[in-house]
């Protein structure tokens, strides 16, 4: 599995295009808030001639899910989310406004994903947890075989998500990050919402708010 990431938006949001040798792919979290942003993934998606299976959100909040109509209109897919996010889905249009941006409003889901479950494309399978604290119903995405954990805003470098959010929960995110993420190998490279790239063994060590 290979990984594309294109940094998107006001709040400078990371979006991830995992595809395989098979040049099927799945779109993580688009972020893609301007014509040029959404032209930028279409661009990629067209020069790689990707056949785009799945559009996914690890959570809902506006700049993870800015561009799930994009994807929508031009791929013809609805985004998979946990069935605890909707909720955060469904006030796209009002945070929006009260953070004074523009907003796409993302399609309704085409299914929900649970803890336990695999998203298969082309050769790759991606196991799924369920991750609450930041967002109620966040989930990461795990690749056993690269030891790449797509994680959201659930860890960062040297940093935790927020949970001062509407529905956010310190204690919760911490119980997510110790018994699920901290169970992960420490060579797991860890792709995140925001910032640069880590390690589980890194944060380990190192996180803060861990230690």
């Amino acid at each position: 599995m290979q990984i594309k990431e294109f940094t998107f938006g006001p709040f400078q949001e990371n979006t991830f295009i995992l595809f395989d040798s098979t040049k099927e792919c799945v779109i993580v979290d688009p972020g893609c808030f301007s014509a040029s942003e959404q032209q930028a993934l279409k661009n990629f998606i067209s020069e790689e001639g990707l056949t785009v299976k799945y559009l996914l959100n690890t959570h809902c909040h506006v700049d993870h899910v800015a561009g799930n109509k994009f994807v929508f209109d031009t791929y013809g897919l609805k985004p998979i989310i946990h069935k605890d996010d909707l909720i955060i889905l469904n006030n796209q249009e009002l945070v929006s406004k009260t953070y004074g941006l523009p907003c796409e409003v993302s399609p309704q889901p085409e299914s929900f994903i649970n803890e336990g479950d695999q998203i298969k494309f082309g050769k790759t399978v991606l196991d799924i947890f369920h991750t609450p604290g930041h967002a109620p119903g966040h989930v990461v995405f795990y690749h056993k075989e690269t030891s790449s954990l797509i994680n959201g805003d659930v860890l960062f470098k040297g940093s935790i998500g927020r949970t001062d959010l509407t529905l956010g929960n310190h204690e919760q995110l911490l119980n997510s990050i110790r018994t699920k993420l901290f169970t992960l190998p420490e060579d797991t490279v860890v792709y995140c919402g925001h910032g640069p790239y880590t390690t589980i063994g890194v944060e380990k060590r190192t996180n803060p708010f861990l230690n």
